[in-house]
């Protein structure tokens, strides 16, 4: 068993959409990246990476790269998926949180385990993903942006 560490932090941006764990969030704003810069897709699958002593998120999709502009990022996340088994390893859990003042997350959550659960082909109660505030400190209290924390345990086939 291996476990890994995942973080990203994407600033909001006006005119686009916020993507969150693979499913679109209704909100006055999105968030800024060479992808569609959903923040818990890039953590989930640095710390998958990690996991694996596969590198990064940025080794292997590069924001250099216009293959990857405006790309959706669960097609990243499948790729990293891809990426674990040719080292033959699966995931075991992984335990996900978003550090977000708004908009309000609880509501979604349910959706983002399915969608990422089917993506990694494993079941959703082995994603756990949680969100909390910074009680109005720092760039995520001003909502600037959004961070999130992904760890993962992983396991040989």
């Amino acid at each position: 068993m291996r476990v890994g560490f995942g973080y990203d932090v994407h600033p909001f941006a006006e005119g686009r959409a916020l993507w969150l764990g693979g499913i679109q969030i209704p909100h006055a704003r999105g968030l800024k990246g060479h992808s569609d810069a959903d923040v818990l897709i890039h953590a989930l699958c640095d710390a998958l990476l990690g996991a694996a002593n596969l590198r990064d998120i940025g080794y292997h999709f590069p924001d250099t790269d216009d293959a990857y502009k405006n790309i959706d990022s669960k097609i990243l996340l499948a790729r990293t998926m891809d990426l674990l088994r040719t080292k033959n390893y699966q995931t075991g859990n992984a335990d996900i949180t978003i550090c977000a003042e708004a908009p309000k997350l609880n509501p979604h959550i349910p959706q983002m385990q399915t969608c990422l659960a089917a993506i990694m082909q494993i079941p959703p109660d082995d994603i756990s993903i949680k969100a909390t505030t910074s009680e109005k400190m720092g760039f995520i209290g001003r909502e600037e942006g959004i961070a999130v924390f992904a760890t993962v345990l992983i396991e040989r086939i």
